[in-house]
């Protein structure tokens, strides 16, 4: 099964449509969109390798249909099989529609919400800074990108951050992106908040997971 350690844009060759893995790249410059001479933008649809196809003309089963479905999600993420796995028997366990409850754990990961907040270009960076204790949640520093925020989190910069010209990137980016409705950011001091978890609209508000279509995930699983 494919991972998600190939090259991202390969993997949306394989998904056949933007996952936004590059963050701020894929909304300037994607090499899977290309201009035709009179103007028009049209999509690269075949798929990786010397024999891909086009992913239009691909008949897929129940079954791949519910698969594809899934790596979508995951590799929006950027999360492992297992990883993924314990996320859905989480999502079971809690009272509510599990669909939801899915994209609300995957969306209040630490990675994520750095991403939403703008404060890294993509979950890739925001996972790699995580890792090197630039960030801190509630005043304790963090360095675990799977770690769930909760309502009423602060997540703020750390110093050591401040050495490394990430601060000044970060704030030309806050300027541009525009930021959920869940959370809260000051521009000046680029201290976030979590005002409330995410529910289904505001998770599907974001470009890169509104065409996912969760239910076919849990059915996936239920096989």
């Amino acid at each position: 099964m494919a991972n998600n350690h190939d090259p991202r844009c390969r993997q949306c060759r394989r998904e056949g449509l933007k996952l936004y893995l590059k963050g701020d790249k894929c909304y300037t410059k994607c090499i899977l969109e290309k201009t035709s001479r009179d103007g028009k933008t049209k999509w690269r649809d075949k798929a990786p390798g010397m024999h891909g196809s086009p992913t239009f003309q691909k008949k897929l089963t129940e079954y791949g249909i519910q698969l594809r479905e899934k790596q979508k999600l995951r590799r929006v993420y950027r999360v492992l099989e297992n990883q993924f796995t314990n996320y859905l028997k989480e999502a079971l366990r809690r009272p509510g529609v599990t669909g939801e409850n899915l994209l609300q754990l995957l969306e209040t990961r630490l990675d994520n919400v750095i991403y939403r907040l703008g404060l890294a270009a993509s979950r890739a960076q925001a996972r790699q800074m995580v890792n090197h204790r630039h960030f801190t949640v509630n005043g304790q520093r963090v360095n675990i990108p799977s770690y769930l925020v909760k309502a009423g989190d602060m997540i703020e910069i750390h110093e050591t951050m401040t050495k490394t010209g990430g601060v000044k990137e970060a704030r030309d980016r806050v300027i541009k992106r525009p930021l959920p409705l869940w959370l809260q950011l000051d521009v000046q001091t680029l201290t976030g908040r979590v005002m409330v978890l995410p529910t289904l609209i505001d998770i599907k508000a974001t470009v890169d997971v509104r065409d996912i279509r969760e239910q076919l995930i849990i059915e996936f699983y239920s096989r």
